[in-house]
């Protein structure tokens, strides 16, 4: 009586493993249940808290997300009429993301809550102004109140003291 495993089971045994070592990364990435912002968002001023400055409510963006990347890309009229396009990318596993934009080189690092319902981003913006380099911390907290819904609670730390907001953006 033969005991173990012959040639032909072996080959398969080694082919499902083989199969599963390259199949299932991808599966768990996509059971993670964590929430997916992909969409085009108008900001809805009336359900908004942005407090005297209409202009730092962020207006309206688009946002992908695929896999562990979040693109964020905003358009907005700067202060001189012109129309500017910005887009920051975050890695969405913890590790930090280095974007730049006319306002200067930010530093992010973006975390999901335990229960994948909730994407905080940590940024740090270090930037020139009046001939002195300033540093200004955000913290923006990122939830699909439903699935046409994103509010988004925001706390900035500058020299000038700390401000708060949250913004809440429909699907368009």
């Amino acid at each position: 009586m033969k005991t173990g495993i012959t040639g032909n089971h072996f080959l398969k045994l080694l082919s499902l493993t083989l199969m599963l070592s390259f199949t299932a990364p991808f599966i768990s990435e996509g059971q993670t249940g964590k929430l997916n912002f992909t969409g085009s968002w108008a900001l809805n001023m009336e359900k908004s808290t942005i407090g005297d400055n209409p202009r730092m409510g962020g207006g309206n963006f688009i946002a992908k997300q695929e896999g562990n990347l979040l693109s964020v890309e905003r358009t907005r009229t700067n202060r001189d009429g012109e129309t500017v396009t910005t887009t920051m990318k975050y890695t969405l596993d913890g590790k930090e993301s280095i974007n730049t934009s006319p306002r200067g080189e930010s530093k992010s690092v973006a975390i999901w809550s335990t229960d994948g319902n909730t994407l905080t981003i940590n940024t740090t913006r270090t930037f020139e102004m009046d001939g002195e380099s300033r540093t200004l911390k955000s913290n923006e907290v990122w939830t699909l109140t439903d699935p046409k819904t994103i509010t988004i609670q925001s706390t900035m730390s500058t020299p000038d003291g700390d401000r708060t907001m949250t913004m809440v953006y429909d699907k368009k």
